[in-house]
């Protein structure tokens, strides 16, 4: 019913956990493709375990290099998502979704049929999540997103919904590009709390904390947002620990801004990061504003 690729490298501590989470899935998917990004640890031996058990599990292995979170991350999620289509086309598996799964994830037993179930209740729902928690020094943080922000790390996308937006895009933050193509296109796109998935890490912290949030900055003026709203969204996050995070969001964008580096070849991504995305957020802030006076 549905096919998920997950990107790893050097992921032999957090990896057995997130295969054994699928395997423990209540329906599990018909061809799940681990790729390998070149891994120098035991990652490429806990890969072929896992296949040598479970018939639809497949793998690629890509050569070696540094960890990536721009393009190359893309790329390396559109390798896996090209060769699972081409398999279960040369061997006629059958899927209604694709979708992706990180390799620091925990999911819930129920994860993919409460998503399902969701996708079966609402037709016009082409990206869905379920909510992020973040291990933290034994405790769970449950991270505060917008209900139209699916994650990126734990999430499917309706095959129809899939091919009208072109697929998975070769850009920055291309899980964010897929939710904005989704909506353009009339499609629902949420995030449902109440289904549980566990980050073993913070977010963007595999390399450090200050180069994640530096390449989200990159990422920011990379899809066409405007100064303003990048200095307006990095003072948001010099409020939320660690409150470093939001000086190396704003070192991102400004050196991507000052040396006019390469933004996305996409105007409607541009026009909305530029002007549709600041109305949304503001939107957003005065329900909460509302919510709160008449509370």
């Amino acid at each position: 019913m549905y096919i998920i690729v997950t990107p790893a490298k050097n992921e032999e501590e957090n990896l057995p956990i997130t295969i054994k989470s699928i395997e423990n899935q209540t329906i599990k998917p018909v061809l799940w493709v681990i790729i390998d990004d070149g891994s120098t640890d035991n990652t490429p031996q806990i890969i072929e375990a896992a296949k040598k058990k479970h018939t639809w599990i497949q793998s690629i292995r890509l050569s070696e290099g540094a960890r990536d979170l721009t393009l190359h991350l893309a790329s390396v999620c559109i390798s896996g998502l090209n060769f699972a289509r081409e398999y279960c086309k040369r061997n006629k598996i059958e899927y209604e979704y694709l979708g992706s799964v990180d390799a620091d994830m925990n999911l819930e037993n129920t994860y993919f049929e409460n998503l399902i179930n969701e996708f079966t209740k609402d037709p016009k729902l082409g990206i869905a999540s379920g909510g992020t928690w973040v291990r933290i020094k034994g405790k769970e943080i449950q991270l505060q997103l917008r209900e139209d922000i699916p994650s990126g790390g734990h999430r499917l996308c309706r095959k129809k919904c899939f091919e009208e937006t072109g697929g998975y895009s070769l850009a920055y933050a291309a899980d964010s590009v897929s939710n904005v193509k989704a909506k353009l296109r009339g499609w629902k796109v949420r995030r449902f709390e109440e289904y549980k998935a566990i980050q073993a890490r913070a977010t963007s912290s595999a390399e450090g904390l200050w180069k994640g949030w530096k390449i989200h900055g990159e990422a920011a003026y990379y899809l066409g947002v405007y100064p303003l709203f990048a200095i307006l969204k990095a003072i948001r996050y010099l409020f939320k620990k660690p409150y470093y995070i939001g000086l190396a969001y704003l070192v991102g964008y400004l050196h991507s801004y000052i040396n006019q580096k390469q933004q996305i070849d996409d105007e409607e991504i541009k026009y909305y990061n530029r002007y549709t995305r600041p109305r949304e957020v503001k939107k957003f802030y005065w329900d909460k504003f509302k919510n709160y006076i008449k509370k």
